[in-house]
């Protein structure tokens, strides 16, 4: 992609004058191109904005938008780096056919993973407040980024489809993790029950561990980031990805199946810090839904890395072939240990 003249396109577009000089790439994301931008004393994060994995930017757009007029900053502990308006008030601007975005930097620590259970109860504390935050805006006014993200009735259907027109040969090995998915159809039954009896509540629905700025000294969340993804969903979406990506003992590229388990002190810390964050707000049957959120959403991402790895490798991106297939034995595997509860 030809990207502008960023110096040009940050002066016609924010009226802020800034040397070339002055632009740097920055960070590790995946998704969108970043850079850090400094303008004499003030600095700010420029991305530029990724078309093929979000296809509806303007959706994007329409929820930030409800979170600046909607969310009041003194509610939060932590910065919400929302986008900067433009000149003309819009949060995206499109210039030589680049779609980018403006907002506030914040300085801190970014980190993959979590060392202690300390840091885990912060991260939990940090998105339930967020979601308590946004307790008087109406979930239903949020446009979907990504349509049906966490919907595991639909994905399970997709690794149905994706098993019925493979063209993978099915040796013993990949058999048995096929039929260890398609048995979790009682899983998805009871997914199904609790969307009649839990309240749509505003989430952030991406709750990675990299998507916190900590201080230097990891004391505490300083923002909460990659805003992308907000949109209508249920507290348990949010408290299972962070036991999905905190608790297990090793990364969702791991192959060492017999280290994959739950962390149960992390896990702890995790639903200490969530029901702190959320005290007040959460009512009782979503506080009763937040175990089953972390094996609903280790199930969901199983689904879809085996239906991609069926599908020829057309989504996630992969450094080998049957790296699809691994991470979903790797969600296999700690499924497996979320099932043996430690109460």
């Amino acid at each position: 992609m030809n990207y502008p003249d960023w110096t040009e396109a940050l002066e016609s577009h924010y009226a802020i004058k800034v040397a070339s000089g002055d632009i740097h790439p920055f960070g590790d994301g995946h998704i969108h191109q970043t850079f850090l931008v400094k303008s004499g004393a003030d600095a700010y994060i420029l991305q530029a904005f990724n078309k093929n994995v979000f296809n509806y930017p303007e959706r994007i757009s329409h929820n930030h938008e409800i979170l600046l007029e909607g969310i009041n900053p003194k509610d939060l502990p932590f910065i919400l780096p929302l986008p900067i308006p433009t000149k003309t008030g819009a949060l995206l601007a499109e210039d030589k056919g680049s779609m980018f975005r403006l907002s506030p930097f914040v300085a801190g620590r970014c980190v993959n993973e979590v060392n202690d259970p300390r840091q885990a109860y912060l991260a939990a504390e940090a998105f339930a407040i967020f979601i308590r935050a946004a307790k008087d805006l109406n979930p239903q006014d949020f446009q979907e980024s990504i349509p049906s993200f966490h919907d595991l009735s639909l994905r399970f259907r997709q690794l149905q489809e994706a098993t019925n027109h493979t063209r993978r040969h099915f040796d013993q090995e990949l058999r048995e993790v096929v039929d260890f998915y398609l048995a979790q159809e009682s899983l998805v039954q009871e997914y199904e029950n609790w969307r009649k009896i839990l309240p749509l509540r505003v989430t952030h629905s991406d709750t990675k561990i990299n998507n916190l700025i900590f201080s230097e000294n990891m004391d505490k969340v300083r923002a909460v980031i990659d805003l992308d993804t907000i949109m209508a969903g249920y507290a348990m979406y949010d408290f299972g990805d962070l036991v999905r990506t905190v608790a297990c003992t090793e990364g969702e590229s791991s192959r060492n199946w017999e280290k994959i388990k739950v962390d149960w002190e992390k896990y702890q810390a995790l639903l200490n810090g969530f029901l702190e964050g959320g005290k007040g707000l959460l009512k009782e049957e979503e506080i009763e839904s937040l175990p089953f959120g972390g094996k609903m959403m280790t199930c969901i991402m199983g689904f879809r890395f085996l239906a991609d790895y069926l599908n020829g490798n057309i989504y996630y991106a992969i450094h080998y072939e049957r790296q699809n297939l691994d991470r979903a034995i790797n969600q296999m595997w700690l499924l497996k240990g979320l099932g043996e509860s430690n109460s």
